[in-house]
C-alpha cells in the first residue's frame, strides 16, 4: 500500500512540474546557443580520481552557476527543463562534465537586466572536437542547427551564441593555418541557416584569430 501511494505521489509531482514548465514557457524565450569543445561543455571541478585515474566531478556549484527559475535548457531529447549543472551531461555523454560558462553567463545577463525575461540555453558542445567537425554538412553542425531551430519553434528569438573552442586545433600546423577561414565560414553558414544574419557570437579561441 505504501509503495503504491509513493508511485501515485511521484506521478502527481511529475505532472504538476510538467504543467508548471508549460505555463512558464508560454512566455517568450531568449535563446542562447552553447557550442564548442570541452571548456564550453564544462570541465570546472573535474579531476582524475587519485586512485583509479577516472575523471570525476566534485559536485561543487559556484554561486554564479546556481539554478535560476528563469533559466531553462533544451535537453538531449528536445524538451525544456530547468538548467542545472552540469548542463551538458546529456549532450557530451562520452566525457565527464562539470561546470561550464553557460549558466554563469545567463545569470550574469539576468542580474544586469532583471527584465530580460526567460533564458533558453541550447547546449551543443562536445569535448575534444576540431573546428573542421563543426563545418556545414558535418554531424555536429547539423545537430546544432536542428537543436537551435527546435528551440526557436518553442517561441522566442535568438539572442547569442557562446563559442569556446580551439585547443584541439593547435596540435597540427595545418589546422592552425586554416582556423581563421574555417571559423569565418562556420559563423557565416550558421547565421545564414538560422536566418539570423546579426546573431551575436561571443567567442573564446585558443587559436589566435586575426
Amino acid at each position: 500500500m505504501g509503495y503504491m501511494l509513493s508511485l501515485i505521489l511521484l506521478a502527481l509531482l511529475a505532472h504538476a512540474t510538467s504543467i508548471s514548465c508549460q505555463n512558464i514557457l508560454e512566455q517568450r524565450l531568449n535563446i542562447i546557443i552553447l557550442a564548442g569543445q570541452s571548456n564550453m561543455a564544462g570541465r570546472g571541478g573535474v579531476a582524475n580520481h587519485s586512485v583509479g585515474g577516472i575523471p570525476t566531478w566534485d559536485g561543487d556549484v559556484p554561486p554564479q552557476c546556481q539554478p535560476n527559475p528563469w533559466i531553462f535548457k533544451l535537453s538531449a531529447d528536445m524538451a525544456w527543463v530547468e538548467a542545472r549543472e552540469p548542463i551538458l551531461a546529456d549532450i557530451d555523454v562520452k566525457k565527464t562534465n562539470g561546470i561550464g560558462p553557460g549558466t554563469a553567463f545567463a545569470n550574469a545577463v539576468l542580474s544586469k537586466d532583471p527584465n530580460f525575461g526567460l533564458v533558453g540555453l541550447v547546449p551543443c558542445a562536445i569535448g575534444g572536437t576540431h573546428l573542421s567537425q563543426w563545418q556545414k554538412g558535418g554531424f555536429l553542425y547539423e545537430q546544432l542547427v536542428k537543436r537551435a531551430q527546435m528551440a526557436l519553434r518553442s517561441g522566442g528569438a535568438y539572442k547569442a551564441m557562446l563559442w569556446y573552442q580551439g585547443e584541439t586545433d593547435t596540435i597540427y600546423k595545418q589546422d592552425v593555418e586554416l582556423y581563421q577561414g574555417r571559423l569565418k565560414r562556420f559563423f557565416n553558414d550558421l547565421r545564414s541557416d538560422l536566418q539570423a544574419p546579426r546573431l551575436p557570437i561571443f567567442q573564446e579561441n585558443v587559436v589566435q584569430v586575426q
